[in-house]
């Protein structure tokens, strides 16, 4: 990341809404510095936050983009306890970690560490989720603290990092277990022929060389 982007980053308010655009605030603060994208597509930044981001890039101040949403008040997510089903998709899309439980227990919002990003929302099958307005009629950076940003990003960051962790150890458990296939493919497979052994040997090693490739050169999801 460039200087200019992470100086931009820093005046983002880390909610990871992905309202702008763009998967998190990092991958936005890096478009606006590469010149691809406006300094108003950030919603929750408001436009105090579009200020922040002219003064930063030398911009003119423009309207928050109504497309990319409408600066309001700060909500949290509450789940009601007498509808949730305990299915964890919430948990596994809220990008703070703001949300507790396990399959089949009922789940719990931590008001806390809840950015308001609404992307618990959709994936809720029974929709059992609702947002509460928290900061009555402050809005943007008035309804929002460097600190709760802070704090909002240091979580994203740890989230993101045990993400990437268990895709890698599944992505290893995956590999080992078609490397013991292939050491000894006749007694894992149905088939006899040899031209057809041959043939699925050749699929999982191709595999395997993939696998391997997009390891070495970091372009695994994350």
């Amino acid at each position: 990341m460039t200087a200019l982007a992470a100086t931009i980053l820093a005046a983002l308010p880390q909610t990871q809404c992905t309202r702008c655009g763009y998967p998190d605030c990092a991958a936005y603060a890096q478009a606006i510095a590469q010149g691809t994208a406006g300094i108003n597509q950030c919603p929750p930044g408001g436009a105090q936050g579009i200020e922040r981001l002219a003064a930063i890039t030398g911009q003119p101040a423009l309207v928050l983009s109504p497309i990319h949403g409408a600066e309001g008040p700060r909500t949290v997510a509450f789940i009601d306890e007498n509808w949730c089903i305990g299915c964890t998709l919430c948990i596994k899309v809220c990008p703070t970690d703001a949300i507790m439980g396990s399959n089949k227990q009922m789940h719990t919002v931590i008001e806390a560490y809840c950015t308001g990003c609404e992307l618990c929302l959709p994936v809720c099958p029974v929709d059992c989720i609702e947002l509460e307005n928290v900061t009555g009629t402050a809005t943007g950076w008035a309804a929002w603290s460097h600190p709760q940003a802070d704090l909002a990003q240091n979580r994203y960051l740890f989230h993101s990092y045990k993400r990437n962790r268990d895709e890698a150890e599944n992505e290893k458990r995956l590999e080992e277990k078609a490397l013991v296939k292939l050491a000894d493919l006749p007694h894992h497979s149905q088939h006899t022929d040899p031209a057809v052994l041959d043939k699925k040997r050749a699929v999982i090693e191709a595999a395997l060389k993939r696998a391997r490739a997009k390891r070495d050169t970091g372009q695994g999801v994350g």
